[in-house]
């Protein structure tokens, strides 16, 4: 079966040369589709899995280890792929031995040394204990660099023990500034000491000659008497006689010297005795030497005394050596359980927990302490976050008298962060809509939000040594260099598996952190089930936007120290989702609160109207709307590796809805505004606004505001947000980029407008109708009748009286000067009153209001003239007197609806048939608007203002 991908080819290295623990970035081909996908990797031999970190398909970051080869290629092997192959390759770099008095910026291996104290050579070879300056002269270390010395003499040393030595390279380095003369007495001095070599062993040989000429002639004379004797041993021999001499002066001298020779014998066992107690003292005080020195707490001394005792007595059969060495033991298992229990005692440093764990390497502790010391960390690391938990919720619940959960924070460490939070929390929206809340808020931190603080900073404080600890056990710094050479064929085979638990240990850590924090900040995110464990917070009311983007900003700090200690992104993506969410949480709390604060506007309009007809109340819901996105800067905004928080469409639509619902409650306000009953209007703070035009006094006069002024206010404030406010919203929306921006303002505009359109509409029902209903009385007050009445001459006086049966009596009427009635010009200054009321509060509103209320009346005019059955040549000449009069002075406010009004009413009169009635209604229309002049006035000043515009 064919693999589905290429094997992973290796085509760079960077660097591509160093010492061991070295951190590299291999690049390549093939690489791997993902970090469980990667499942072999070798540098120079050596497996370097354990601290690899797959980057891509092409990436991959790595530390090399401790390798026999000093060069060798880069071996990657996928699940995938296979084992790959390598177009490079890596040196690595072995570190310049320095001696012990050398001084060095590097820690290097000491050199085995004669201990003084135990009397022995710690594994020197007999030829390094010769002087370590043969010539005798002052040593000058030169300045050529070693690589330049190795290239120089290939194969050599300058070492005077090693068989490949070379007296040249020797020279150059120790002796390359010396004199001439001093080469001379050099030579001089191995000269003398040569001979003084050869002539101790020619002297000893010669000082022995005479002794052993004469054993020679002693042992030969004997050897002739024997020969001559005879060899045999027989009875009277010599030989025989011999031997029974020698056995009677041996039985003689036992007997003279047995009680001196016994004394002997006991003085001499007694004598052993000692010299065996005073020799081996070490070993029979080291078991009271190590209580003592474990209670002063010299730890290194009785690991040196126990491989001391080891190296001495671990394979003695003596009995007496073995019964001593066997207390040693004794105790130094008791000392391995008790630095066992100071290891896993928590809370410890990092500096102690390397100090044990040497230790403990150092005399073979058995099992893996520092894996124990791990797994111990973890759960203290667990038990402290939770604690930490049950301490916030015990100390909520026992002060329930707090109706919202405080700490208070004069103590706290963090003045800066909090400083900088009641900056921002504190939202400058004028002095017209200051909050009447107690401003001691922003100087107390809830308790959920001090948790978080808490909890973050306790996993900023443990888990970096908490990952030392595990860089440490995975290079070996850990442990000793016998200890890691018995040890490491345990680890290596272990080293997988470590990787993974140790990997699910920093996932718990990272899931009890989000989850505490979700349970505290986000109590809906967790599942009802883990409520018991995470959750148990009594929300009594719910954080505003402000704490929790302080508390957004305390988990992204917490994010960005931990990927500073180069745990690998996948472990960390479970706080970014966490960020994710409390960004969402934080836009839609402050959304809401908006919302919240815009519906308590309408207790704060002061209903002042400025220059252009507008109150404070548009620009203050502005303004909140602003502080509001602003206090969402930091939230909205990315940091690296963070995601859009509009990249959920349910996201984009819940906001886009909560936007649009700011919106329609503002509106909701003007409406609630505009049809308050007047009872319920606060005029107590209401001041006059000089630069407001007044021209009749009827709005300030006594402080008070009508209803059908109060909707002329909201309307112009209505004008207002249409043509501004709200397009500077959506700026001020695309500015921090929300979505569905269109949307919102297609929607808050279509709300806007209905409201203008129903508001307008009731004001002109409230002004138009009353004048509308006025002129169908008006123009038959007193009976007056179209087919029967008198011209309109425009004079002063009675003219003429009249009989009406229908009445029973004489009714008179008069004409003015002008030729028109009385009920034409109330209609006119009741049009000229509404004109004043509107252009007192906003001139851009006049226009049109007039307009609609023009079309109104003669809409009204028309319908009562084509109701007329017949007009007599008088009322004719009446009536288009009066519908031109009207036409003509509001002439500016015509609109195609009233012009078509005004044009069906003349057509329902009969035309004016001689030129004289013509002039007739030419010099009363000038009459009417001559004696009228001073009333009607403000449509000629509206005229020529449009006429400007």
């Amino acid at each position: 079966m064919s693999r589905s991908r290429q094997p992973p080819l290796v085509t760079g290295i960077s660097p591509n040369e160093g010492i061991p623990w070295t951190k590299v970035t291999i690049r390549g081909e093939n690489l791997g589709t993902g970090p469980t996908d990667l499942i072999g990797l070798t540098i120079c031999g050596h497996n370097c899995l354990l601290t690899a970190e797959w980057m891509s398909a092409s990436k991959i970051v790595c530390r090399v280890g401790q390798a026999k080869n000093d060069k060798g290629d880069i071996i990657v092997t996928t699940k995938s792929g296979g084992r790959g192959t390598s177009t490079v390759s890596f040196k690595l770099l072995r570190p310049e031995k320095i001696g012990i008095l050398d001084q060095s910026a590097v820690w290097v291996d000491e050199m085995n040394y004669y201990d003084m104290r135990t009397d022995r050579n710690k594994g020197i070879p007999p030829l390094s204990l010769r002087p370590a300056n043969p010539l005798g002269i002052e040593i000058e270390k030169s300045k050529f660099s070693q690589k330049d010395l190795e290239m120089l003499f290939h194969g050599m040393s300058a070492d005077f023990t090693s068989e490949n030595f070379s007296a040249a390279w020797y020279l150059i380095e120790n002796h390359s500034n010396t004199s001439f003369e001093q080469l001379k007495m050099a030579v001089t001095n191995l000269k003398r000491q040569a001979n003084k070599k050869s002539e101790g062993s020619l002297a000893y040989v010669k000082g022995g000659l005479s002794t052993f000429f004469e054993a020679q002639d002693a042992l030969s004379a004997i050897h002739q008497k024997l020969e001559a004797d005879g060899t045999e041993k027989v009875e009277g021999s010599m030989t025989q006689k011999l031997e029974n001499v020698l056995n009677r002066a041996s039985n003689t001298a036992d007997t003279l010297f047995q009680e001196v020779l016994g004394r002997k014998d006991k003085a001499d066992s007694t004598r052993n005795a000692l010299n065996v107690l005073q020799r081996f003292k070490f070993l029979f005080n080291l078991p009271l030497n190590i209580e003592r020195n474990i209670q002063k707490g010299d730890y290194d001394v009785v690991i040196n005394d126990y491989e001391k005792a080891k190296s001495l007595f671990g394979k003695t059969e003596v009995q007496v050596f073995k019964k001593y060495y066997a207390e040693v033991e004794t105790r130094i298992e008791a000392l391995r359980e008790l630095l066992l229990d100071k290891l896993l005692e928590t809370p410890s440093t990092l500096h102690d927990q390397k100090r044990y764990i040497r230790y403990l390497s150092d005399l073979h502790a058995p099992g893996d302490p520092a894996w124990q010391c791990i797994g111990a960390q973890h759960k203290w690391i667990l038990q402290l976050m939770h604690s930490c938990k049950e301490g916030f919720v015990k100390e909520l619940k026992g002060n329930p008298g707090l109706h919202s959960p405080m700490l208070d924070l004069d103590n706290d460490t963090r003045p800066s962060v909090l400083g900088h939070l009641s900056q921002t929390a504190s939202l400058k929206r004028g002095s017209s809509f200051q909050s009447g809340r107690d401003d001691t808020w922003r100087y107390k931190t809830p308790h959920r939000v001090a948790f978080v603080e808490k909890l973050t900073k306790l996993v900023l404080s443990q888990l970096p040594n908490f990952w030392k600890l595990w860089i440490s056990y995975v290079n070996g710094s850990l442990f000793s260099e016998t200890a890691e050479k018995s040890g490491q064929i345990e680890r290596s085979k272990n080293v997988r598996q470590r990787q993974n638990d140790f990997k699910k240990m920093i996932q718990e850590v990272m899931h009890s952190l989000v989850k505490l924090t979700r349970g505290a900040l986000l109590p809906l995110s967790i599942r009802d089930g883990e409520a018991k464990q995470y959750g148990g917070w009594e929300l009594k009311c719910e954080l505003s936007g402000q704490w929790l983007a302080h508390a957004i900003q305390t988990v992204r700090l917490t994010h960005e120290s931990l990927t500073a200690l180069e745990i690998p992104n996948d472990l960390l993506q479970t706080i970014q989702d966490l960020i994710l969410d409390l960004r969402v949480r934080c836009i839609m709390v402050t959304l809401q609160h908006t919302a919240e604060e815009i519906k308590r506007l309408a207790e704060k309009e002061d209903w002042v109207v400025d220059n252009e007809g507008l109150t404070s109340l548009p620009c203050q819901f502005e303004q909140c709307i602003v502080c509001s996105l602003q206090s969402l800067k930091g939230v909205l905004e990315c940091k690296p590796g963070e995601a859009s928080v509009f990249q959920q469409p349910k996201t984009q639509e819940e906001v886009c809805q909560l936007s649009i619902n700011i919106m329609q409650v503002f509106i909701y306000c003007l409406e609630q505004l505009s049809t308050k009953p007047d009872a319920d209007i606060d005029t107590t703070h209401l001041s006059v606004d000089v630069s407001s035009p007044d021209l009749f006094g009827s709005i300030h006069e006594d402080f008070s505001l009508t209803s059908e002024q109060r909707l002329l206010i909201v309307l112009s404030n209505c004008c207002y947000l249409e043509r501004h406010t709200f397009l500077n919203i959506a700026e001020h929306f695309e500015k921090h980029n929300f979505q569905g921006i269109e949307k919102i303002t297609q929607v808050s505009m279509a709300s806007l407008k209905e409201l203008d359109q129903r508001l307008f509409e009731n004001y002109i029902e409230l002004k138009a109708d009353p004048i509308v209903g006025s002129l169908e009385p008006g123009i038959y007050a007193g009976y007056f009748d179209w087919k029967d009445c008198l011209p309109p001459t425009g004079l002063k006086r009675k003219q003429r009286s009249r009989q009406y049966c229908a009445g029973g009596g004489s009714i008179a009427f008069s004409l003015n000067q002008d030729g028109v009635r009385n009920y034409l010009k109330e209609a006119l200054v009741n049009i000229i009153a509404v004109h004043a009321e509107v252009f007192t509060i906003s001139k851009e509103l006049v226009p049109r209001v007039l307009s609609k209320v023009i079309e109104a009346v003669s809409e009204e005019l028309s319908r009562l003239m084509q109701c007329v059955s017949s007009f007599s040549k008088n009322g004719a000449l009446q009536a288009r007197l009066e519908i031109c009069a009207l036409r003509d002075t509001v002439a500016v406010y015509l609109t195609p609806e009233s012009k078509s009004s005004f044009k069906q009413a003349l057509e329902a009169l009969p035309q004016l048939s001689s030129g004289a009635d013509k002039k007739l209604l030419e010099e009363l229309l000038n009459k009417f608007k001559s004696s009228m002049h001073l009333q009607l006035t403000c449509f000629q000043a509206a005229s020529s203002t449009m006429m400007k515009t």
